[in-house]
């Protein structure tokens, strides 16, 4: 079978580069082909036979002149469909594979894909792994930044609460370019065409099929786990890191968090609970706007964002993480990677995070946003560190699918 992987990044740069690169490896090794298209860029690592890219859109920089088309660029793309075009003719796949395409690449792709299927009498599958909530809210995180809310006001296509609520940046003009882009495909009918959505969590699959045109197309599958006895995540043959090992990670116990440091990862509400355990060493690996808060704890230390062995040391030696997210979290790699190195997890209660977390079992629950709730629960699994102990027993029971079984499960499921 041949698959066409589409992503607007075709590099390192999030979970669901993760994610695409991680399956592309499984579904070559299973005997099929796999290609990519996206955006052209210095650190692309995977591609195509036609050589075939867009344009690297950079929306925070770029001449005024490119500032200006960009809006247009956003919602509707011609160099996307010409290119993924040339791709298309080239490779003949028998399925369209999209991940994160809006703005960048524009739904566009999809009228292309339509269009080649059926002028080559091909029975060419459209399926969509929705890695956030991008066809529902034109934020794609179902909150508002302003307000620091969570907010579903756009659900049903009522897409104007986006410029209301200015939640795109917090910017009017980004706002409405968003809720503008959301109504022309909405009406476009565009995403019937797409045969299967592939959602990574139960949580996300019933939001998704909140929308009729969703709705009986949504199947339900966690991420799967990337073996935490592999050097690094690959990206096609070349490697993301390869650091050397983390050696004196901490002289003492400490717990951990990594991610980003922003406030939809519940960093302020981490960073009150750090201040209310002063003998609790913390360890933060990641970047972002809170970093300076959180090199002003004496309990806290900033080590920076980490990948590889780095990141893999910290994640091993650490007591247990947190994961005190306070937005509809999907199914976080965060979580997966420590409960696959046997770290149990303080996480919040929201999204599809309490569909990894078994409260009481293999980690802690607190409710979300809640500075006491999730102060007590790590006071409680510091000074227990026998419950630790204990979770760490239960993680080693846990049964979650690997890349390569991921891949057969889902070939299964679009067929």
């Amino acid at each position: 079978m041949k698959i066409l992987m589409v992503n607007k990044f075709l590099h390192p740069n999030g979970g669901s580069e993760t994610y695409i690169f991680k399956l592309g490896e499984a579904l070559v090794k299973l005997g099929h082909e796999v290609q990519y298209f996206g955006m052209e860029h210095e650190g692309r690592c995977v591609g195509n036979r036609a050589n075939a890219y867009t344009s690297d859109m950079d929306f925070h920089g770029g001449s005024k002149l490119s500032k200006l088309t960009y809006p247009i660029k956003t919602i509707y793309s011609t160099e996307a469909r010409k290119k993924i075009k040339l791709v298309l003719d080239d490779f003949e796949p028998d399925v369209v594979h999209l991940n994160n395409f809006n703005y960048q690449l524009t739904p566009s792709v999809i009228l292309e894909v339509i269009k080649w299927r059926k002028e080559k009498s091909r029975n060419c599958k459209i399926i969509f792994t929705a890695h956030d909530y991008q066809l529902l809210c034109p934020n794609h995180m179902f909150n508002n930044p302003q307000t620091h809310e969570n907010c579903e006001k756009c659900v049903g296509g009522y897409f104007a609460n986006c410029i209301k609520g200015r939640c795109i940046h917090g910017s009017a003009a980004k706002s409405v370019v968003g809720a503008m882009e959301a109504y022309f495909w909405k009406y476009k009918g565009t995403y019937k065409y797409i045969d299967k959505i592939i959602c990574c969590s139960e949580f996300m699959k019933t939001k998704m099929d909140t929308n009729p045109v969703f709705a009986g197309k949504t199947i339900a599958m966690h991420n799967f786990i990337t073996h935490a006895d592999k050097e690094a995540a690959t990206c096609g043959e070349s490697t993301f890191s390869k650091s050397s090992s983390y050696d004196n990670v901490h002289e003492d116990r400490y717990v951990l968090y990594f991610g980003r440091y922003s406030w939809e990862k519940g960093i302020k509400t981490l960073i009150k609970a750090c201040e209310e355990l002063p003998d609790v060493n913390f360890i933060f690996a990641g970047s972002g706007e809170y970093a300076e808060e959180i090199e002003k704890l004496p309990n806290g230390k900033n080590v920076g964002f980490k990948t590889g062995e780095e990141l893999d040391a910290l994640i091993r030696n650490a007591e247990f993480t947190v994961y005190p997210s306070e937005w509809y979290e999907n199914c976080p790699f965060s979580v997966m990677e420590s409960q696959e190195r046997l770290v149990p997890v303080v996480g919040a209660n929201i999204g599809g995070i309490p569909e990894l977390v078994e409260d009481g079992k293999t980690g802690r629950l607190f409710k979300s946003g809640d500075a006491i709730e999730l102060t007590q629960a790590i006071r409680e699994l510091w000074d227990t560190p026998e419950e630790s102990d204990k979770y760490r027993e239960n993680l080693k029971e846990l049964k979650r699918l690997d890349a390569d079984e991921y891949a057969r499960d889902l070939l299964d499921k679009i067929r």
